[in-house]
């Protein structure tokens, strides 16, 4: 992939005169009515792409149904078992500006895709003439399928979007050949299929602007306690990197983001830090990089800086991370600035499962960096995943027996989910070149619904030596054996966790506290008659 180098963003803006609006609009969290997944989080690929447009001339807008309808579950009517949380879509039709020109689409997850789809019909229908433009990492994994799918689309922004978004647009107002703009992808007049060979990178981030964030937006989210991990109050999403240089075969990042690892500035990240406080008084910053933290150097850099600038904030990780560069001098830096919760992602026990999957890790270093987190009293979790296509049964065990001495070891959340093939993975490919995956919505939701409705399961497991029941079984088995463990071991936990979940402050130590705080508060209720899908 190529990357761009971009004219510097930190002065004032280009005077390239007035630009049309674009309005960015997300549906609803899509998920099982039975679900504890609930990350309810601001956009903040709408806020970069915002800030990006802006600089160059752009008025944007934002529909976000999740800020406009946080805590508002309904059903949804044609696709039973299954629930949103949001505004519903007549209701995002009519925050549309009657004028928009550009309308861009979020398909972030494909779990998501049927009622995503439905709403961008919903959307042609009411806006004829208005371009349609989606992306995301469902619209990168799946493009062409989603063309056809969608034929309401008219273009696909593939990867990273701050650049190609900006130069389609350009091409499309000055009447351009939309052809020759990298990242995108079309069907033509004539139905033939175009698509970049290569995705355009943007190689310097701190010549990105900072995400803009509309009047009153952010405050939506803490004003309900929502946040990505553990919650603080204020919590600022943010981002001091893009891409993520390894290369696991569950993961869709290699053909998101390529491998091509950017850190941004510490100096920039820091500027940006002082603005939030200033401006929103936050209390946490929540990391949203596919991998914080790989670069020794850069972390200490960091965390001096914060500490030079007495910056009194919380800071987690919750999308977890790595070990190389967590060794005993970084983790005490990662206390002593404030890190309140830290999210490693072995992924696995069984050292063979991770040679297979491309980890790149050994687990016996791994372990050691926990273990030294732990003793230094960060709150951690650590991510584990059973039924990988080759996985034997020892392999599970191994799994299961490595994360209850995880939890036994002191680490506060050790979660086991089932594996299922994601769109854009190399695991995905392989399993679907041998037609053992069927693009259908019965996939799709099942993707919504993972380790929460084991019913759908069969949609998604692909172990070659077990099936999804029983997989289901070690999942259930290992998570009521996991926390009772830890409640067991560590009693104080008792105290925290009933205090967190049953107090009236939006605060919470893990994201399971969070989580069972959000649906002990559910509502759920049947979509009226002006919140049907289609």
């Amino acid at each position: 992939m190529d990357p761009i180098k971009l004219v510097s963003d930190r002065s004032s803006s280009t005077d390239l005169g007035a630009r049309p609006m674009i309005t960015f609009v997300r549906g609803p969290i899509i998920s099982s009515e039975d679900s504890l997944n609930n990350e309810a989080t601001p956009c903040v690929a709408f806020a970069y792409l915002a800030g990006y447009l802006r600089k160059r001339g752009y008025d944007t807008h934002f529909v976000d149904s999740i800020a406009e309808g946080l805590g508002h579950y309904w059903r949804l009517p044609q696709f039973p078992g299954y629930m949103a949380q949001g505004i519903g879509f007549d209701r995002i039709l009519a925050m549309i500006p009657k004028d928009t020109q550009f309308i861009a689409v979020s398909a972030m997850f494909s779990g998501e895709w049927p009622a995503t789809r439905t709403l961008i019909k919903v959307i042609r229908e009411h806006f004829p003439k208005a371009t349609i433009i989606a992306g995301g990492e469902h619209i990168t994994a799946l493009t062409e399928f989603t063309l056809k799918d969608c034929p309401e689309i008219d273009y696909c922004v593939r990867g990273e979007g701050e650049y190609p978004l900006y130069e389609l647009l350009e091409t499309l107002l000055n009447k351009g050949d939309v052809s020759k703009v990298g990242s995108v992808a079309y069907f033509d007049d004539a139905g033939v299929y175009h698509a970049p060979n290569q995705l355009t990178r943007i190689k310097e981030l701190q010549e990105i602007p900072w995400p803009h964030w509309p009047d009153g937006y952010l405050e939506k989210f803490w004003a309900k306690g929502k946040s990505y991990g553990v919650s603080t109050g204020k919590d600022m999403p943010f981002m001091v990197s893009r891409g993520c240089p390894y290369q696991c075969t569950f993961c869709s990042n290699p053909q998101m983001w390529s491998t091509r690892y950017i850190l941004r500035d510490v100096e920039d990240a820091i500027a940006e830090i002082k603005t939030y406080i200033k401006k929103y008084q936050i209390t946490g910053l929540q990391f949203y990089d596919l991998t914080a933290i790989t670069v020794k150097k850069w972390t200490l850099e960091f965390c001096n800086a914060l500490i030079r600038e007495n910056l009194n904030v919380k800071w987690s990780l919750p999308s977890g991370t790595r070990s190389e560069a967590l060794d005993q001098e970084t983790l005490q830096l990662l206390k002593q600035t404030g890190c309140n919760y830290l999210v490693y992602a072995p992924e696995t026990g069984s050292q063979k499962t991770a040679d297979k999957i491309k980890k790149r890790i050994k687990l016996p270093q791994f372990t050691k960096s926990v273990f030294q987190a732990k003793k230094i009293g960060l709150v951690l979790r650590t991510n584990l995943i059973i039924g990988f296509p080759h996985e034997t049964r020892w392999d599970i065990f191994k799994t299961v027996a490595y994360g209850l001495r995880l939890a036994i070891g002191g680490v506060d959340e050790v979660s086991i989910n089932i594996f299922s093939p994601y769109p854009g993975s190399e695991i995905f490919k392989e399993l679907f070149t041998k037609n053992k995956i069927d693009l259908s919505d019965k996939y799709f939701l099942a993707l919504a619904s993972l380790n929460s409705d084991y019913s759908k399961l069969n949609h998604l497991t692909a172990n070659e030596n077990m099936g999804p029941r029983e997989l289901a079984f070690y999942r259930i088995s290992f998570m009521l054996t996991n926390y009772m463990l830890g409640y067991v071991f560590f009693p104080s936990r008792i105290f925290r966790s009933l205090k967190n979940i049953f107090s009236g402050k939006h605060e919470a130590a893990t994201v399971f506290e969070h989580r069972l705080k959000d649906r002990m508060a559910r509502k759920l209720t049947d979509a009226p008659t002006s919140e049907r899908v289609g």
